[in-house]
């Protein structure tokens, strides 16, 4: 048995109906590459093979109603490929709407908690003889390192069918015991909690002050809930809505050896950029700068004060977005400032504080609160924590084959919360940007204006190059 951390736990605790705590790949293939041509039936055949070498695809969620800490991963004994890889059509012919929309109707369906927690759509139909793998895997299993580790598992560098790792067939998360279960989580609860809590009060103590010290004197990152509200902070409903866009690398290391910059400031003054486009057309653009939340791994820190190390290695931190300035190079030169200022302040905090006290989680508290904070009234009435989630994932610079078919594009989304309505995920790869967009319709309806204005916001900088 391999027990989930209190990070990885929250992410089960926090879902609901409405906020579902899965994170999506959609990639686009081009299937003429496929040595043979394109077969589903083979391509599940591959993927059976390949899903045999990854532990993390083939547990399964345990618990007991004894059990006082977090649940475990066990093996699925009766794994099945049947049950995870699927089959669905576009109607002819279908265009990248299309695919949009089936996208995020799939987004939007709860993923089954008895069997391992991952599923993948194979869609054919496209237009442009395209066909997509839209992979959901729930945010309890992984976060964005691991989400790309399992990508790079699930691919290759050439058309060819890889070899399977025998010695990654024969790991295993290991059989239940119900038993082992109930004894170590009351050891965790009663001995190894009190502990960690001795020691991380006093290293948590002078955070909060500091913080407060640092965004008042505007020096650090912003403070929680001093974001402006805007329309991407209402509640959600069960239904998801998706836009892509797919940006030259290259340009984008033009604008940045330009202007002395790095890739992610020009990825954040695009996104502020962009989100200021779509709420000075819709009238609801605050006079002060948005706030973004950024995940950031720390799959690097030391983990040996942690009770549980768990799956998610990853913190967050607070940034400001240049959306209160309107000259797109003195906005991307605003954002490399903000950037710099909330990673000074965030190199400060213990990288594992997040993690450490989330293994105190209180799974059925957390998810009653979650309910309570969805209310439509209630979450209308407070400030919310941050505008928007950003997260720049680096991907391979090298062209990849996902059973053969070339990746032409991947776009990785993250989940969505009550109050906080809009994910952006930047993937880069094979020379590309990839940047993904997941909201709820409820809140905008017109998500593709935003993946629109991030190719306006590029262009305009490429064409401040040449000034």
């Amino acid at each position: 048995m391999q027990r989930l951390s209190g990070l990885d736990a929250s992410f089960l605790y926090l879902e609901t109906r409405s906020q579902l705590m899965h994170v999506v790949g959609i990639m686009e293939l081009d299937a003429s590459t496929i040595p043979g041509g394109y077969s589903f039936t083979r391509m599940r055949t591959q993927l059976n093979a390949r899903v045999a070498a990854m532990p993390m695809l083939r547990r399964k969620l345990e618990n007991s109603a004894l059990n006082i800490d977090h649940p475990v991963w066990v093996e699925d004994d009766h794994f099945d490929i049947d049950r995870h890889v699927h089959r669905v059509a576009l109607p002819s012919p279908a265009g990248k709407k299309e695919l949009n929309e089936l996208c995020g109707h799939l987004a939007g369906q709860a993923l089954d908690r008895g069997k391992p927690l991952w599923e993948l759509w194979i869609i054919e139909g496209s237009a442009d003889g395209k066909i997509c793998a839209f992979l959901r895997m729930h945010h309890a299993s992984v976060d964005g390192v691991t989400t790309a580790e399992v990508l790079g598992q699930l691919c290759s560098l050439t058309p060819d069918e890889p070899d399977v790792d025998p010695d990654k067939v024969a790991e295993t998360a290991g059989g239940p015991n119900r038993t082992g279960m109930v004894i170590s989580g009351a050891l965790n609860y009663f001995v190894q909690r009190p502990i960690a809590m001795a020691k991380l009060l006093p290293q948590t103590a002078g955070v909060p002050i500091e913080w407060f010290r640092r965004s008042r004197s505007r020096t650090g990152m912003p403070a929680p809930f001093a974001a402006p509200r805007t329309v991407f902070n209402g509640p959600i409903s069960p239904h998801r809505s998706i836009a892509t866009t797919q940006l030259s690398l290259d340009d984008v290391k033009r604008v940045k050896n330009r202007f002395g910059v790095k890739v992610n400031d020009v990825v954040l003054a695009m996104v502020g950029g962009a989100l200021r486009e779509y709420l000075s057309q819709h009238g609801d653009l605050p006079g002060s700068p948005l706030v973004a939340m950024v995940p950031v791994s720390v799959h690097d820190a030391d983990e040996r004060d942690l009770v549980v190390n768990g799956t998610n290695k990853v913190t967050g931190m607070f940034t400001e977005l240049p959306s209160d300035v309107a000259d797109p190079v003195e906005r991307l030169e605003r954002a490399g400032e903000l950037a710099r200022r909330a990673k000074e302040h965030h190199a400060d905090i213990d990288a594992n504080i997040l993690r450490a006290w989330a293994q105190f989680a209180p799974g059925t508290t957390l998810s009653t609160l979650m309910k309570f904070y969805g209310d439509r009234k209630l979450s209308m009435n407070h400030p919310p924590i941050y505008n928007v989630t950003v997260s720049n994932v680096a991907g391979p610079d090298f062209p990849m084959y996902f059973c053969g078919a070339k990746v032409a594009a991947i776009y990785p989304l993250g989940p969505i919360f009550h109050g906080l309505a809009l994910n952006i995920t930047v993937f880069s790869v094979d020379g590309h940007l990839n940047v993904g967009i997941l909201t709820c319709p409820d809140e905008v309806p017109d998500v593709e204006v935003i993946a629109e204005a991030f190719d306006h916001q590029l262009k305009a900088l490429i064409e401040a190059c040449d000034d």
